[in-house]
């Protein structure tokens, strides 16, 4: 399996893409009715998937961030969501 029977490259799927092709891999590869070869293919893109999917859900978590209030309940800034308080 190549970049063009597989589809896009990986680094240029959404997460949601990237998540679909993911759970078609593993379901393939469940199934076990892929040759040895073509298996081995498979599972690298799913690695690969797998990384850029990581590597979104990380780049999302860094842009959520939490307002912080005043004692007024005014919003005055903001910090990382899992900032302590």
């Amino acid at each position: 399996m190549n970049e063009t029977d597989a589809g896009k490259p990986v680094e240029q799927m959404s997460f949601e893409e990237a998540i679909a092709e993911l759970e078609q891999i593993v379901q393939r590869l469940e199934q076990g009715q892929v040759p040895l070869a073509e298996s081995i293919a498979i599972y690298e893109r799913g690695a690969a998937l797998k990384k850029h999917c990581e590597k979104l859900l990380q780049q999302a978590e860094a842009r959520i961030e939490k307002i912080v209030l005043n004692e007024q309940g005014e919003p005055v800034g903001a910090e990382p969501l899992d900032a302590p308080e």
